[in-house]
């Protein structure tokens, strides 16, 4: 099997696990579950690394409106404040 070559950007599959079932829009809440969290995750790691603005995001990472809108109701739920005080 191929190991998987992350970008500088990208959360590695063993970090990924010990987030994942924190992050809302899980399978039964209420909102919009997006189809992939992880790519979510590291679309917005990108933007915040490289200090582009959001004009310059990349559609490698989906679309920005999606993103975006993403971003917002988790800072708004306080999900990014409860992801960077967990303890490993």
């Amino acid at each position: 099997m191929k190991e998987r070559i992350y970008h500088i950007f990208e959360i590695s599959d063993a970090n990924w696990e010990l987030i994942e079932s924190q992050l809302i829009g899980q399978p039964r809440q209420h909102g919009g579950i997006i189809k992939c969290n992880q790519k979510l995750v590291d679309a917005i790691a990108w933007i915040l690394k490289t200090g582009f603005l959001w004009s310059d995001f990349t559609p490698d990472y989906g679309k920005l409106g999606t993103v975006h809108q993403r971003f917002i109701r988790w800072q708004q739920k306080c999900m990014w404040k409860k992801l960077f005080e967990m303890r490993y």
